[in-house]
């Protein structure tokens, strides 16, 4: 009998222990797994998928038996929550391939004592390596140059940090809870060239003066100085974190100078300084701070000439605003600058804007057409989400990035063509835009659609006809996300002969990179009098 039972428990031991394993975890990355040693590798090229869960990675059933992960190289980014809550986890090995650390890559690997990341990472997502209590210091490499919201947050054993020049963005509380904060004397804390928090007890009538060679004030760096009074930022500094000032209710002096283009939304709310501003478009330095005060309906606003930057909510909800001129000078529109302006029917953004924040037009029921700059090159988090009045948007072929949920919500669209320069698209671009009849993406590689959610576009709309260059069919037949559609057919490559169509039959008339056609019906006919079938 006892033999039986031993026997018994051994079966059931064997069939507990975790087997080796092996999958996909991005279009062209796969992993493997040795139950033995606790390895996990990934290896192929370009990004590893984005997940929107720890739970949905493909090894959660056995992440607390990986031990060491191996990275090879020809991988690019490491997916977001991929390794969260690793416990087990000792030894990283990431190559010189990988440019990018994603959100809670390494969140809660709270046996992870050491990592070395490579030269060639440019960014570190919100909450990269929060938690990891095992972590003694950390050396960031002068590649990178931007840090996120708690990345480092609650490494309770972290007590040497170097951080190089080149980093010129640090998110909300990214060293907050480590033991080399703790260890900082009160007053205002540089993280590298980064004014990073004011910490302690201010004393009254405080003013302060930003270090010389700062080149950025992280977001809620004195939220809540009451105490605070004046202060001065000299000639260097681009950038003010949101809520950077925020409630800083005896703040009456603010001196910032030219350089500063942009500044994150309530970067002064709830300061004496702001309170005293008269209604109408207050103006921080050369930024066009916030709109103060109810706007009155059918409010058309001409932002002043030498305008760099358009702040984070600077019109958010000013449902009065009708149009608005926006100078050649300016160079970002922040995050929600533009966000529930209703009445906002079109509007003109000049070839010098560069970057379109997140949530930027979010929810401009009014809008009906937009044309991006050839200047810009990344589309926003959410930029347009919720715009179901938008029909039309041109899309240059400067725009590598889209972001995710970019385009949600926007009903109204029919049609939209996505440039070759484009080469990811972030996860749910499209959802819910149910009145899409067709697509056209130019890019001769099929862009990469971050995670598994792709494009976000409903079973249905994936019959719509996706028109890609003829010798990509094959390929977006093959690759994830573009193998849902079951209609890809070719752009013909032809050139313009002559085109009759009655003016009020004609969808649009679109020129991309020398192809001329026009749209009817939901089909395309191109100027030679051919069909595209």
């Amino acid at each position: 009998m006892k033999k039986l039972f031993a026997l018994i428990v051994a079966i059931c031991a064997t069939t507990l222990a975790w087997a080796d394993d092996s999958g996909s975890c991005g279009e062209n990355v796969t992993y493997s797994f040795v139950e033995s040693t606790g390895t996990l590798t990934i290896s192929g090229t370009g990004y590893m998928e984005d997940f929107t869960s720890s739970s949905k990675v493909p090894w959660n059933a056995y992440r607390s038996s990986i031990k060491k992960v191996v990275i090879n190289n020809g991988v690019t980014s490491i997916g977001n929550e991929a390794f969260d809550g690793c416990t087990a986890l000792t030894s990283v090995t990431i190559p010189n391939s990988v440019t990018s650390i994603e959100n809670s890559t390494f969140d809660g690997c709270t046996a992870l004592t050491s990592i070395e990341i490579p030269n060639s990472v440019t960014s570190i997502g919100n909450y990269a390596f929060g938690y990891c209590s095992g972590l003694t210091s950390i050396e960031i490499p002068n590649s990178v140059t931007s840090i996120g919201d708690y990345a480092f947050g609650d490494c309770t054993g972290l007590t040497s940090i170097t951080i190089p020049n080149s980093v010129t963005s640090i998110g909300l509380c990214a060293f907050d809870g480590t033991a080399w904060y703790d260890n900082q004397p009160d007053g205002l804390v540089y993280a590298g060239n980064v004014a990073y928090k004011y910490k302690g007890i201010m004393p009254n009538d405080t003013s302060v003066t930003i270090n010389e060679g700062t080149v950025a004030i992280t977001p809620a760096a004195f939220l809540g100085c009451e105490r605070l009074t004046s202060v001065t930022i000299l000639n260097g500094v681009t950038s003010i974190g949101k809520e950077a000032f925020y409630g800083c209710t005896g703040l009456t002096s603010v001196t910032i100078p030219n350089s500063v283009t942009s500044i994150g939304y309530y970067a002064f709310y709830e300061t004496a300084w702001y309170n005293n501003q008269p209604d109408g478009l207050v103006y921080a330095g050369n930024v066009a701070y916030k709109y103060k005060g109810t706007m009155p309906n059918d409010t058309s606003v001409t932002i002043k000439e030498g305008t760099v930057g358009i702040a984070g909510s600077a019109f958010s909800g000013c449902t009065g605003l009708t149009s608005i001129e926006i100078p050649n000078s300016v160079t970002s529109i922040g995050d929600g600058a533009f966000s529930g302006c209703t009445g906002l029917t079109s509007i003109e953004i000049p070839n010098s804007v560069t970057s379109i924040g997140d949530g930027a037009f979010d929810d401009c029921t009014g809008l009906t057409s937009v044309t991006i700059p050839n200047s810009v090159t990344s589309i926003g988090k959410d930029a347009f989400y919720g715009c179901t009045g938008l029909t039309s948007i041109t899309i240059p072929n400067s725009v590598t990035s889209i972001g995710e949920e970019a385009f949600c919500g926007c009903t109204g669209l029919t049609s939209i063509t996505i440039p070759n320069s484009v080469t990811s698209i972030g996860e749910w671009a499209f959802y819910g835009c149910t009145g899409l009849t067709s697509m056209t993406v130019e890019a001769t590689n099929p862009p990469l659609c971050v995670n598994k959610y792709g494009l976000g576009l409903n079973m249905p709309d994936y019959n719509i006809p996706l028109y890609v260059p003829e010798a990509s069919v094959d390929a977006y037949k093959a690759a994830d996300e573009w193998k849902k559609f079951t209609n890809i057919q070719a752009i013909p490559n032809v050139g313009v002969k002559e085109a009759t169509a009655e003016k009020s039959e004609v969808k649009k008339v679109i020129d991309r990179n020398g192809i001329i056609y026009i749209e009817k019906d939901g089909t395309r006919y191109f100027l030679n009098g051919g069909k595209a079938e």
